[in-house]
């Protein structure tokens, strides 16, 4: 992969990471005063990304079989445009849809291990439509034509780091116990007053790193450089 690509992928997972339902989901659970903890909230995590997964690789497959009979027509001039337009056009909703959506994110009225991978797949399919930092990571991967033994570790590694701010929390947890709960509580009420406007500069940044990336491919900077703007992005 090109060192463009790999920012450009990487850039979306990082934003993935930053999902506010999980985070908060995964929040709850450590707060519940459940004594086990460790199962339910692994189930979850595991289930989420593991529907992420089959997700990711049905939509490669789907789109690799599309690609052989569109040719290169996603890297021809006109689909760099219209992922330029796609771009946009999300950086533009990310001013409009988040204001229609619920703050609080879903919580789990029990921890059994049943209730917890029903959660993690119904987070996923509820979230898949708008998960754009991920079908936008995927689309790029189509549009490079990356062999299997290339986009499956990736895609792992991409579904890895969307549940590792989770991961992360319990072990601070497990670590530092009620020392961080004030914090996490804190962290809880935040996520859910302002899920919204998380949503809404993920929506953005998804929307920038796309239309960058076609933008580059199209030459565009290389253009405005040669006119002696300088584009520092």
């Amino acid at each position: 992969m090109t060192p463009g690509l790999t920012l450009t992928i990487g850039g979306l997972a990082v934003l993935d990471m930053l999902s506010p339902a999980t985070i908060g989901i995964s929040l709850y659970v450590l707060l519940s005063g459940n004594r086990r903890l460790a199962a339910p909230m692994f189930v979850f995590l595991g289930t989420v990304a593991g529907f992420y997964f089959t997700v990711g690789v049905a939509l490669m497959l789907g789109l690799d079989i599309a690609v052989r009979y569109l040719g290169d027509v996603v890297n021809s001039p006109v689909g760099l445009w219209a992922q330029l337009a796609l771009g946009v056009g999300i950086l533009v909703a990310a001013f409009v849809v988040p204001g229609r959506l619920s703050n609080a994110p879903r919580r789990p009225r029990n921890l059994r291990l049943g209730v917890m991978a029903a959660l993690g797949v119904t987070t996923g399919l509820l979230e898949v439509g708008t998960a754009l930092p991920y079908l936008g990571a995927i689309g790029i991967m189509t549009s490079a034509e990356l062999s299997p033994g290339v986009w499956v570790p990736i895609l792992a590694g991409y579904n890895l780091l969307m549940v590792l701010p989770p991961i992360i929390l319990f072990a601070g947890y497990t670590l530092f116990g009620a020392r961080i709960r004030p914090r996490l509580d804190r962290w809880r009420d935040k996520i859910e007053s302002s899920g919204r406007e998380a949503f809404g500069w993920i929506l953005g940044i998804a929307g920038f790193l796309l239309a960058r990336y076609a933008a580059n491919e199209l030459g565009l900077f290389t253009s405005l450089d040669g006119l002696g703007i300088s584009i520092g992005i």
